[in-house]
């Protein structure tokens, strides 16, 4: 091999490497911008004002309806409960209009609730009877009292259990056999802190949790609770609830015993 072709093959090789050295480096391959887990939602507390349009529910003694005083309640519930910035919350009606009970019940199941607390102010015969009271769902009543009262507050009675899909029957029996007892649990935990909140700031019946078959009680997926202010026959209670004052108190009570049901804590009945 001559000199000449030597000196070409030494050329080349540094003008490549010279090349080599100056090209620009690829391009490092675009990093995707980091996006965040969308954040769970905040729990939907579902409040359904009792009664409403043509169903005035009970008429105290100086001829105030439930209707309104659930409904001024409820109100007055939802504007603490969202204050905190915890919860969602709606209501099962708007405004004085007649919902079907069994349709109270399906409003919270399709927008996905994670309590429903249906309010009331019953009347009974004895005026001299006074205090608030919550009830959960039974197939049996825990006295003849609220046996009558659930009569009262019963318009209609349908009950449909949670959707399980393509499972075989048995299998969707048992998950709604687990989902109705976790419910029932849940629904109990919600009573005894309802119960123990308001006796820390009103007269409460004597007994105050209870339990009987009560249509609007009966989503077997949300834990439910019907919570009585106090009874529109007993003079007392209905002025009490007339007055905003007390409403709020009322509300108090309730949203100190939904924040213990969502952080696990107890509260202790007063006394």
């Amino acid at each position: 091999m001559d000199a000449g072709r030597l000196t070409r093959r030494t050329m080349l090789a540094a003008a490549a490497a010279a090349a080599a050295r100056v090209a620009p480096a690829a391009a490092a391959p675009k990093r995707r911008a980091y996006t965040p887990p969308a954040p769970h939602p905040a729990p939907l507390v579902m409040l359904d004002p009792g009664h409403g349009g043509k169903d005035p529910g009970a008429i105290g003694v100086s001829g105030t309806y439930e209707k309104h005083i659930a409904f001024a309640t409820a109100a007055e519930l939802k504007r603490q409960l969202e204050s905190a910035g915890r919860y969602r919350v709606e209501l099962t009606r708007q405004r004085d209009v007649f919902i079907p009970l069994e349709e109270r019940v399906g409003i919270a199941q399709h927008k996905g609730a994670a309590l429903f607390v249906s309010m009331h102010a019953d009347a009974i015969a004895d005026p001299r009877i006074r205090g608030a009271s919550i009830y959960t769902l039974s197939d049996t009543a825990s006295d003849a009292q609220t046996a009558a009262l659930a009569v009262r507050e019963n318009a209609a009675d349908r009950f449909a259990g949670p959707a399980f899909h393509n499972v075989a029957p048995e299998v969707a029996r048992i998950l709604a056999s687990l989902v109705r007892q976790e419910t029932r649990i849940g629904s109990a935990r919600l009573q005894r802190g309802l119960a123990n909140a308001l006796d820390q700031s009103l007269p409460m019946l004597q007994n105050p949790t209870r339990h009987a078959s009560f249509v609007v009680l009966k989503a077997a997926d949300i834990p439910s609770v019907l919570v009585e202010m106090g009874f529109m026959s007993n003079r007392q209670d209905e002025a009490a609830l007339r007055l905003a004052e007390h409403r709020a108190t009322v509300a108090a009570a309730m949203k100190r015993a939904i924040d213990a049901y969502f952080t696990g804590q107890a509260i202790h009945m007063a006394g």
